[in-house]
């Protein structure tokens, strides 16, 4: 087996799209002959990248010619490739995340995207988005599921002591006595965190503080003037695009209000290393993401990583989530947008109830059902069935 890999999302970028799209690369090297063409920024602008990919592709097969599959780590790579005539004698597969599934574009949903038909195989991360697939044109026996994997050495041994004693020498956020809440992503509208802010804050008992994880990414004024040129209809397509901050004014809104910033801490991008301690000794872990016409949760990364370190997940019950966290398994499901049952099962949290979970309870379900390696062995099963 001899595959080449398509990659525009990869590291030292950090997303979930790049975590995956490494690993399952890296990975497959074990069992076959593994080339890969990956958008390198420093080298490159991503249009170039675009722009010049038939041309790799094609030296790629000539100095491989024994290549077989080309593999596209997301949609949208594979629909710029969809004009390449060259090299079809190659076997085309792709993995499908979400937004680049339920992207708000006419033109895409119902001329381009049902071209992936002529695909051997689409890999979709979640249950949720290969129905997504499916509702949208593509054939049922050209998708299959299989799960990203999370990375299990992330569980790491801290107490809360010496978590309070991190976020009170490095960030200046007191939190002795306190039940200790985190949310962490980008801070897109999908996410819910002005929601959570504006509808569950504001009802959560005083000795909660929520620590809220990841870029600001407020647009300068110059982008500001550039976006507010463009006319509001090829805004939101374009905002989910190019994963523009469409939750950072909101939220930042949100946190000049003193009732608010004295619950709501705003850490932004901090070390892996401090994500996993804090993880390992909050109280709780929150995704309570929102339906947003035209955007998905393709999976809910963050949640399996959550639940790895043993922070207990509370996440919406909504898109490929439900894929990731199994009621009272690995964490608790709540209805998506229901102010009152999250405010009830927020306050609740660390107090003694007849369902709450262990710790290593949690831990052991995650690790037994996902990972990076059953995640590559479950494509390689696939790439050779094909």
């Amino acid at each position: 087996m001899e595959i080449l890999f398509i990659s525009h999302k990869y590291p030292p970028v950090i997303g979930g799209m790049e975590k995956q799209s490494f690993e399952l690369i890296t990975g497959m090297k074990k069992h076959g002959r593994v080339h890969a063409i990956i958008f390198d920024a420093e080298k490159e602008s991503r249009l170039q990248f675009f722009l010049h990919l038939e041309e790799k592709i094609i030296a790629m097969c000539i100095k491989h010619p024994m290549l077989t599959i080309i593999h596209y780590n997301d949609a949208l790579v594979a629909a710029v490739c969809l004009r390449h005539k060259r090299y079809k004698h190659l076997k085309r597969t792709m993995t499908v995340h979400g937004l680049d599934v339920v992207f708000p574009n006419w033109i895409y949903r119902n001329w381009i995207f049902r071209k992936f038909n002529a695909f051997s195989l689409i890999f979709a991360v979640s249950n949720a988005t290969a129905k997504a697939c499916i509702d949208r044109g593509i054939s049922k026996d050209k998708v299959v599921v299989v799960h990203n994997g999370v990375d299990h050495t992330m569980r790491g041994l801290i107490s809360k002591v010496q978590m309070e004693t991190l976020l009170s020498s490095q960030y200046g956020i007191g939190t002795r006595n306190r039940r200790v809440l985190v949310a962490m992503g980008r801070p897109v509208i999908r996410k819910g965190f002005s929601w959570f802010i504006t509808n569950i804050v504001p009802e959560l008992e005083p000795d909660i503080v929520l620590l809220l994880i990841g870029p600001d990414q407020r647009p300068s004024q110059v982008k500001r003037k550039f976006w507010s040129a463009i006319p509001k209809g090829m805004r939101k397509p374009l905002e989910l695009f190019m994963g523009m901050p469409s939750d950072a004014d909101q939220i930042n809104n949100l946190l000049k209000k003193s009732e608010i910033a004295d619950i709501v801490k705003q850490l932004g991008t901090i070390p892996y290393e401090d994500i996993v301690k804090i993880l390992c000794a909050a109280d709780a872990f929150i995704m309570p993401n929102i339906a947003v016409k035209g955007d998905m949760e393709g999976f809910g990364l963050v949640c399996l990583e959550a639940a790895l370190c043993g922070a207990p997940v509370y996440a919406a019950a909504i898109d490929g989530i439900t894929d990731v966290i199994h009621h009272q398994k690995n964490g608790l499901l709540l209805p998506s947008g229901d102010a009152k049952s999250w405010i009830k099962e927020i306050n609740n949290i660390g107090k003694d109830t007849a369902d709450k979970m262990l710790r290593d309870e949690v831990i052991d379900y995650t690790r037994s059902r996902f990972g990076w390696i059953k995640m590559v062995e479950e494509y390689r099963a696939y790439f050779l069935a094909i």
